[in-house]
């Protein structure tokens, strides 16, 4: 009688214990992931561009400005980057998306990330390890459609304000792509936003961003992709 007792006292408890530890366990963060980035650059200064998937945890295209808190490393990365369009990429560690959002209630300031040349995912090289990067500001952040949509005309974000600049397609039709460009452009040109026609998820040609940047040189593509985005 008095075992039997004791085992029941023993189950209830159990149950009360794990009832307990859910009401107290964090909610579960639908954009907490790894969060992969382009990382592109020059003398004038360093950015990361999420790369997005139509599905959570990277239904969000964001776009942030950024530093080493190396500065050697900062310095570094500037020289090597600027003026070329070779592929490199950031690996970081896991962190909720969301926190990067204008209104966070808690903003990320900084990450640790591997620097990889090449994608991080398709073979590239790790060329800095563990690296603390700082999230200097967030120049855009949009959450994807979550339905089908189509846009006739391709919508390019300038960022960089110096002579080497990038151009970034804004993700706006579902499916999509994404495309980084940089070019050379003269001193003091403006930084408006690049509109050209849309074909289907054809990369948008040299030739039709040149024409709308008065006739800044393409460097050429740094990174372009439909797969994730369809």
């Amino acid at each position: 009688m008095n075992a039997r007792r004791i085992v029941l006292r023993g189950a209830g408890a159990a149950a009360l214990l794990a009832c307990i530890g859910r009401i107290g366990a964090s909610p579960v963060k639908p954009h907490h992931g790894q969060h992969g980035m382009v990382l592109f650059g020059g003398a004038d200064g360093l950015y990361a561009s999420h790369l997005p998937m139509m599905h959570a945890p990277h239904d969000r295209q964001v776009i942030l400005q950024i530093g080493m808190a190396d500065k050697a490393l900062d310095a570094a990365l500037r020289r090597r980057l600027d003026g070329k369009t070779a592929l490199w990429t950031i690996a970081p560690e896991n962190f909720d998306l969301d926190r990067l959002a204008p209104d966070s209630d808690a903003p990320l300031r900084a990450f640790n990330a591997d620097l990889v040349e090449g994608h991080f995912e398709h073979g590239g090289a790790t060329r800095h390890k563990g690296t603390s990067i700082m999230v200097d500001k967030v120049l855009l952040f949009r959450p994807l459609l979550p339905r089908f949509a189509v846009s006739g005309t391709a919508r390019y974000l300038q960022v960089g304000s110096g002579a080497t600049r990038f151009l970034v397609k804004q993700i706006d039709s579902r499916p999509d792509f994404d495309h980084i460009v940089a070019f050379r452009t003269r001193p003091g040109a403006p930084n408006d936003t690049v509109e050209v026609p849309k074909k289907a998820l054809e990369e948008t040609t040299a030739a039709a961003l040149a024409r709308q940047l008065g006739g800044a040189r393409i460097l050429g593509t740094i990174y372009f992709d439909k797969a994730d985005l369809t």
